[in-house]
């Protein structure tokens, strides 16, 4: 069986430990990176993302494709996750996408095609953005459109730009255009990872002062120095921009720890609400380790 699996969920749930976990039993296994940040070069502290020695052999694909001055487009990864998944299957592996970047996930599974794009509009909302700051445009967008506004994070001014411009060219709301979720491409089986509330709060709590500990200011002082600030997608990333916010303020980086775990935490909310709308992923409990493999291997089986 070469039916790929994609493991999803939000934040800090364990996803790559269960992908690696499945990708051993399995023996012939790669994984897709589903997680927009580790896309990015030199994004490794701040994203989670496992080192080499940590991926147990395991190929994995999606990750440090890209330099941070670049723009991550959820276009372009659906494009290079397709041909991913395809190669590995072909390999007569099993395909493991595990991430939990929203738009990129359903873009990659429900073969999304995304609405056109005009530079005048896009330019004029640019310039927007420019004027009154990426707070401000949030508003704007929550007050045309609030479900889109609750999807896309309130420091991400690209996403905020293209959701204004798709409201305005086409007279919807943003999520319109979104496919409607039915049988995932190649036949994948789609298993969420989450834990109750307080506990994933818990978790998300060490997660942030271990990134910090590790070193993620000076991450992204260096990554500064290769061009970070002027990333459109990568400056915007949680821990990211909260760090170069309190070095803008003439801080040296620390002062950003607690906002990079409530911005984490809302975005978990975020996570969620999306994830919980589709009836094809089957939820497991974090809580229990033990049975995860199983679970999934069990539900990946079982679908004709």
């Amino acid at each position: 069986m070469t039916r790929p699996i994609a493991v999803v969920g939000p934040t800090g749930t364990g996803k790559s430990a269960l992908a690696l976990d499945i990708a051993e039993r399995l023996g012939a296994a790669e994984i897709v990176n589903a997680d927009a940040m580790q896309l990015y070069r030199g994004m490794d502290i701040g994203t989670a993302k496992l080192r080499v020695c940590e991926r147990r052999g395991v190929p994995h694909h999606q990750l440090d494709v890209l330099e941070v001055t670049e723009t991550a487009s959820v276009a372009r990864y659906q494009r290079a996750a397709a041909a991913d998944v395809e190669a590995i299957a072909a390999r007569g592996a099993v395909p493991i996408l595990v991430g939990g970047s929203m738009m990129y996930i359903q873009a990659l599974l429900d073969d999304w095609t995304f609405p056109a794009t005009d530079p005048a509009v896009r330019a004029r909302w640019e310039q927007r953005l420019a004027e009154i700051g990426v707070a401000a445009l949030h508003g704007e967008l929550a007050r045309v459109d609030a479900d889109a506004a609750a999807s896309i994070l309130p420091t991400d001014g690209r996403r905020i730009v293209r959701a204004l411009e798709v409201v305005e060219l086409t007279g919807q709301p943003f999520a319109a255009s979104f496919p409607a979720i039915g049988a995932p491409k190649w036949d994948t089986v789609i298993v969420g990872i989450d834990w109750e509330t307080a506990l994933l709060d818990e978790r998300l709590a060490l997660r942030t002062d271990k990134m910090f500990d590790d070193g993620l200011v000076g991450e992204v002082r260096t990554l500064m120095g290769r061009g970070l600030r002027d990333g459109v997608t990568a400056s915007r990333a949680l821990g990211y921009a909260q760090v170069l916010a309190d070095i803008d303020a003439g801080g040296d980086g620390s002062a950003a720890r607690e906002p990079t775990f409530i911005g984490t935490r809302r975005y978990v909310r975020r996570q969620r609400s999306w994830f919980r709308r589709d009836h094809r992923i089957t939820w497991l409990d974090g809580a229990e380790p033990a049975r995860l493999v199983d679970d999934t291997l069990r539900v990946w089986r079982d679908v004709p």
